[in-house]
Formats: structure tokens, C-alpha cells, sequence
């Protein structure tokens, strides 16, 4: 790294830390913090889901997938996401924003709630948070296996970075910070994805190495499905990629929460539909290329920094490194705002004495406390992040198995179809998805390892969503349920309704609490 890079690593970070303060002064109360008081634009909601969706784990453990793999990574990953919401787009993302409309919402598990009871809601938070700390852990030691392979930075020295500054901007600028953040980075790592990828066509063939350096790669990575990515592989994330990215993963709920109407929810989750759509195919094209320039590489997780390095002049490798840190932060810090809004009004609240909440201001104060020991916490474990798996095993298996059992109950139970569907089956769900998740991995993984590659990733990571969610069903069956509360409030969902003010919504919020309390 030369010293023109180091100033383009420091000019963004001091651009971070100037949008958190600003952001600052538009956040006067939890609703401000947490959901941008309902009044994100679409075309900015769905920049921020797109950019938050990813971040720097794609450019170490996913490269390392596309250097040994090759097309598959955007079949299963990127095409997979673009399904999954366009699905949401007319499921699940409109009725979040209703959520808010109806009830003042401000967490995404808020409404469980009302729509099962406090059990059902405190096991999922508590579980949620648990995961969603291991997950970003995961991001941290990506961003800095990057940074030591960019600059020799320590591992320990790159996390603390980088945890460092979003730490600064998510505490004092909430989700006004982190959506506007996203816009900045989304631009910046416009900027360096292309940069790289013409770098990368100059170092092959010219343009026509798009369409001719696929013959020229190992055998099977220009296919559709490559080594245990088989259909099989692909249908399993499908399914967990569905309900991760339409609210599974609550730092993509908050995202749609924000939109002022589920019509703008569904233009957001349709334009990062678009976005994922589009935008991977030049992003991953040099990881696809990676066998060609770099041949034989021992660490596959360090082809995209190596790219970058050895393609790249001075100044131009920092705007690369500062797109990566961008996606980084960008996922961490929209991680931490909802996890923050869950501990404070969901988890909180039931510690409390009769479940009673903090006044707006307190609430405030509380969800800065939070994001601040979330993002604490969450370095810790990326230190620590061999211990899991590594990158890979963090996102892949740990985060992929365990966030079904959690967000089934979450995104079902908006659904008319699904009304009849419990507390019974809610807590059934969870409790069989995180046993499943046991037995697969740590009880029976030695004859699971004996299965075909692609079956041991279905059975270790799909086995859980797909027990959660028959049990989810089943139970509801065999032992439905009948709430007229809950009901209502499901058949509620199902279309905007112009004249729910906020007032009113703060209003339906009290006459709730007051009933279940």
C-alpha cells in the first residue's frame, strides 16, 4: 500500500464519521434511530437493503468459492437472492411497513408479540442475538484477513479498525447514518468494482476474455452447478435466502419497516433485486479469473486482495480496499441498528417490571448503549473466529442452518395462510430446527461425512430450515389456533390503508400492550 492509498483509507473513514454526525441531528427520538420515522425513500431503502446484504466475507470466503468453483457462486448466491426477492417483494416487504403503520413497530420482532405471545417473542429475540453476534464476528475476521493481506496490518489491528469507526457512526446516527453511509459506499464501490474489472480484462484479453476465458479455466467452473454446488445445493439456499433477505436477517426487516407504505417496500426490495441481479456479474469477474492470473494459489480467500495488489497503481488499490471496507461496514452497522432496536423493545421491556418501556428519550440512550456492546462483542468473536470455522463456516454453515428456526416463525406468521400457526408451533419450529442443527453438526457429522459433498451442505445447512419449517406447519395443523387478536391483525397486513396515521398506530400499540401485558 502506498501512501496515496493510506490517504484514500483515511479520507473515507473521516467521510464515515462526518455522515454519522450529521445524521445525528435528524435522530431525535428511538422511532428517528431505529426506522427513520417511516420516512426512508424507496430508491434509498433499496440501495441500503442491497448494500447490507454483503459485505467484506464476499470478497474472502465467497472469492474462494469462485476461484475453485467458478459461475456456480453467482447461480446459487447472487440469481438465488434476486429470486428470493422478487418473491418477498409481493410476500413479505409490504407487510413490514404495514407492521409499523399499524402498531408503531420500531424492532421487527415487536409484533410477535401480539401475534403469538411474550414466550415466543423473547426466545426468538434472545436466540436471534446470539446468532447475529457470530455472524458479524464473521465479517470482522474477513475484513481482516483483507487488511493483512492489502497492507500487513495485523489481524487484531484491522478489526479494531474497522470495528472502530462504525462503531463511531451507527452509535450517534442510527439508521438515517447507516442507509446514508450505504449510499456513499454503494457509490464508492461502483467505482472501484469496475475499475477492477477493466484492470482485469487488461490483463487477459481485452474485452472478449468476458465470453472466451471461460475455456481456458479448470474444468467445470463455467457450468451452472460445480462440485458440491449442485441443484441440490442451490435449492437449499434458495430456501434460506428467502427468508433471510425478506426479514430473517433483521437488519434487511428494518430496511423495509422504514418505508413510509408497502408500495415503496416493494419498489425497494424490487430494485435490490435488480441490483443483485446485475451488479455480481462484475464483481465477481475477477474472482472467476483469479485461476488465470493467479495460478495454483495455496489460500484461495486471498485472490481478490492479491488482484487488487498486483493490478492495480497506487491510489486506486486504496479506493478498491475502501469498497471493500465499505460492504463491511455496511451489513455491521445495519446488524447492530437492529439488533439494538430488538434489546431495546423487545427484550428490555420483558426485564422490566410489568414489561413496561423507557420513555422515547430513554429509549434512545438505551439503543446507542446497545449498538455500542453489540459491536464490542461482536469483534471479539471475529478474534476468535477459527474456533467456529472460520469465514465460511461462520456465514455458510452456522448462520445458513440456524437462521430458519428463527425467522420462519418471524415471516410466516405475517401470512394469512398461516394464521391458525401458534405459539405451539412457533417454539415447536424453533426447537426442532436448532435440534436438527445439532445432531447434523456436532452428533452425527462423521457419517453425514460419508454423503456426497453437496448432500452434506443440504443435510448440515438445509436439514434445519427444512425441520423448522415442516414442523412449523404441521403443528399448526394438528393443533391450530385461534386468537381473533392475532388473526385481525394478520388479515390486516394485507393491503395499505391510507388513513392509519401515526398517531393512530401509537394509539392500536397501547390498546395492545395494555391487552397482553
Amino acid at each position: 500500500m502506498a501512501v496515496l492509498d493510506w490517504v484514500m483509507i483515511g479520507g473515507y473513514f473521516v467521510l464515515m464519521i462526518v455522515v454519522g454526525v450529521w445524521a445525528k441531528n435528524r435522530v431525535h427520538d428511538s422511532g428517528d434511530f431505529f426506522t427513520a420515522g417511516g420516512r426512508m425513500p424507496w430508491w434509498l431503502s433499496g440501495i441500503s437493503h442491497h448494500m447490507s446484504g454483503y459485505s467484506s466475507a464476499v470478497f474472502v470466503g465467497y472469492a474462494a468459492i469462485a476461484y475453485d468453483a467458478g459461475f456456480v457462486l453467482y447461480v446459487w448466491w447472487a440469481l438465488g437472492i434476486t429470486v428470493a426477492m422478487v418473491i418477498g417483494s409481493f410476500l413479505f416487504a409490504p407487510r413490514w411497513p404495514r407492521l409499523r403503520r399499524r402498531l408503531g413497530i420500531i424492532s421487527p420482532l415487536e409484533y410477535l408479540r401480539i401475534r403469538y405471545d411474550l414466550r415466543t417473542q423473547q426466545l426468538l429475540a434472545w436466540s436471534g442475538t446470539l446468532l447475529k453476534v457470530f455472524d458479524v464476528g464473521a465479517k470482522w475476521t474477513a475484513m481482516g484477513i483483507l487488511l493483512n493481506v492489502f497492507a500487513g496490518v495485523p489481524m487484531l489491528w484491522g478489526i479494531l479498525l474497522t470495528g472502530g469507526v462504525t462503531l463511531v457512526y451507527c452509535t450517534v446516527g442510527g439508521i438515517w447514518a447507516d442507509a446514508l453511509t450505504d449510499l456513499g459506499q454503494f457509490l464508492i464501490q461502483l467505482v472501484a468494482g469496475i475499475v477492477l474489472f477493466v484492470a482485469v480484462l487488461g490483463a487477459l484479453d481485452g474485452l472478449p476474455s468476458v465470453w472466451t476465458m471461460w475455456e481456458d479455466l479448470p474444468e467445470g467452473n463455467a457450468s451452472l452447478f460445480n462440485n458440491e454446488y449442485t441443484g441440490l445445493f442451490v435449492m437449499v439456499y434458495l430456501l434460506i435466502n428467502t427468508l433471510s433477505y425478506n426479514g430473517g436477517t433483521w437488519n434487511l426487516a428494518q430496511r423495509f419497516i422504514a418505508s413510509p407504505t408497502g408500495s415503496t417496500a416493494r419498489r425497494a426490495a424490487l430494485l435490490s433485486a435488480g441490483l443483485y441481479l446485475v451488479w455480481p456479474l462484475v464483481m465477481f469477474f475477477p474472482m472467476w479469473a483469479a485461476p488465470l492470473l493467479l495460478p495454483g494459489l495455496q489460500d484461495p480467500e486471498q485472490s481478490y486482495a492479491l488482484l487488487t495488489t498486483q493490478l492495480l497503481p497506487a491510489g486506486l488499490v486504496g479506493l478498491v480496499l475502501a469498497g471493500l471496507f465499505s460492504h463491511t461496514m455496511s451489513m455491521t452497522g445495519s446488524d447492530a441498528n437492529a439488533i439494538s432496536a430488538v434489546v431495546t423493545r423487545d427484550i428490555l421491556p420483558a426485564l422490566r417490571r410489568a414489561g413496561s418501556r423507557l420513555t422515547p428519550r430513554g429509549e434512545l440512550t438505551v439503543g446507542r448503549v446497545s449498538v455500542f456492546l453489540f459491536i464490542v462483542v461482536s469483534m471479539a468473536i471475529g478474534l476468535g473466529a477459527d474456533s467456529f470455522g472460520g469465514v465460511i463456516g461462520l456465514v455458510i454453515v452456522w448462520f445458513g442452518g440456524l437462521v430458519g428456526p428463527i425467522a420462519i416463525p418471524m415471516l410466516l406468521g405475517m401470512l394469512p395462510w398461516f394464521d391458525r400457526c401458534g405459539p405451539s408451533a412457533a417454539i415447536s419450529s424453533w426447537s426442532v430446527g436448532v435440534a436438527v442443527f445439532a445432531l447434523t453438526n456436532f452428533v452425527l457429522d462423521d457419517a453425514i461425512s460419508t454423503l456426497a459433498p453437496d448432500q452434506v451442505t443440504a443435510v448440515s445447512v438445509g436439514g434445519p430450515v427444512v425441520c423448522a419449517l415442516i414442523t412449523f406447519v404441521l403443528v399448526g395443523l394438528l393443533r391450530p389456533w385461534n386468537d381473533p387478536a392475532a388473526r385481525a391483525l394478520v388479515a390486516s397486513l394485507g393491503e395499505d390503508a391510507d388513513d392509519a396515521t401515526p398517531d393512530r398506530a401509537r394509539a392500536v400499540r397501547g390498546e395492545q400492550d395494555g391487552t397482553h401485558a
